[in-house]
């Protein structure tokens, strides 16, 4: 399946070859996607926050209640915004394009 990130500063895209079953965010970090993902997938912050693309977001199964309050404290938030460490690829998700945040920051990256 196929993964499109497109990157923070909305000129650059990565495609993406993933599998079902692949974690969003471990598929992101392998392209090396500036998401920190700090919490390992524990929904403990919002390090891994991304932004779905419209047409894709209503594919997605609706996010937990404890993934809307993680998504309170990310920045940029849109109506869209999912924790790519809560997004486990299926193929109905195959095509997926998913935006990098502008605000995102990877601390755990060299500068």
């Amino acid at each position: 399946m196929r993964v499109t990130f497109i990157h923070a500063d909305g000129k650059g895209r990565t495609e993406a070859e993933a599998h079902s079953g692949d974690i969003l965010l471990t598929v992101a970090q392998a392209h090396l996607m500036p998401l920190e993902g700090t919490c390992e997938g524990q929904m403990a912050c919002s390090t891994c926050h991304v932004i779905v693309a419209k047409e894709d977001f209503d594919r997605l199964p609706d996010a937990s209640e404890m993934e809307e309050d993680m998504l309170d404290l990310a920045a940029g938030v849109r109506r869209t915004s999912r924790l790519s460490c809560q997004i486990v690829l299926t193929d109905d998700l195959d095509g997926l394009t998913v935006h990098i945040p502008p605000e995102s920051r990877n601390m755990q990256e060299p500068r």
